[in-house]
């Protein structure tokens, strides 16, 4: 049995699959699967940068939401 399948995509996308070849033999196989790779690091990074984000938030507030800061505001 083969390891291969067919799969059907337009043509515009068999297009650009053309223009983000790293190479002119690179197959499209080799190419998909290096758009699943940098999809898959930029969600993890993205889920990284959330985390981030939601720390820094709390932090934030925890520092300026003080009453030193409250009195300064009605100085």
């Amino acid at each position: 049995m083969s390891e291969q399948t067919t799969i059907q995509i337009s043509k515009s996308t068999s297009h650009q699959l053309k223009e983000v070849k790293s190479h002119e033999r690179e197959t499209y196989d080799e190419v998909i699967s290096h758009l699943i790779e940098i999809y898959r690091n930029l969600e993890i990074k993205n889920q990284y940068d959330e985390f981030l984000h939601k720390i820094q938030q709390r932090k934030m507030r925890e520092i300026w939401d003080n009453e030193e800061d409250a009195e300064w505001e009605n100085a």
